[in-house]
């Protein structure tokens, strides 16, 4: 078998079972944090958990396919290394830039939610006191 070829199982072999575990950690661990985001509502945080983990699917694995080419050949075990390592640590550093991303626009709606709960008064208004005079 050509090394090329075999860099090239190696490399999709890897980035799908990272795409999958790292998809598998943030769905469940992000949960909570959606489910503060969105007010305590579960079924909504359910519903975008599943959703973000679909679009994390579809954007991850399409990006590992379409950086699976390669322009040379492999011509030695050394090589192999060496493209795997490449071509690995540009699909784990996008991963950790789109889970930031999320991280990030996700904390922007918590805290406009947070915003919006603390400006409204605690206690309903009880009714009106005049201003005293000279005061």
């Amino acid at each position: 078998m050509d090394r090329t070829v075999i860099a090239y199982v190696i490399y999709l072999a890897v980035s799908i079972a990272l795409t999958v575990w790292v998809a598998r950690t943030l769905s469940r661990n992000g949960r909570i944090f959606l489910a503060d985001v969105l007010r305590g509502n579960e079924k909504l945080a359910d519903a975008v958990n599943h959703l973000l983990v679909v679009g994390f699917y579809l954007v991850n694995l399409g990006f590992v396919a379409l950086y699976l080419n390669d322009s040379g050949d492999i011509e030695n075990t050394r090589g192999i290394f060496e493209a795997l390592s490449a071509k690995l640590g540009v699909v784990l550093l996008v991963l950790g830039v789109m889970h930031l991303g999320n991280v990030y626009v996700l904390n922007k709606i918590r805290r406009r939610g947070i915003m919006e709960r603390e400006q409204q008064p605690p206690v309903a208004p009880q009714g009106w006191v005049p201003p005293t005079v000279g005061a």
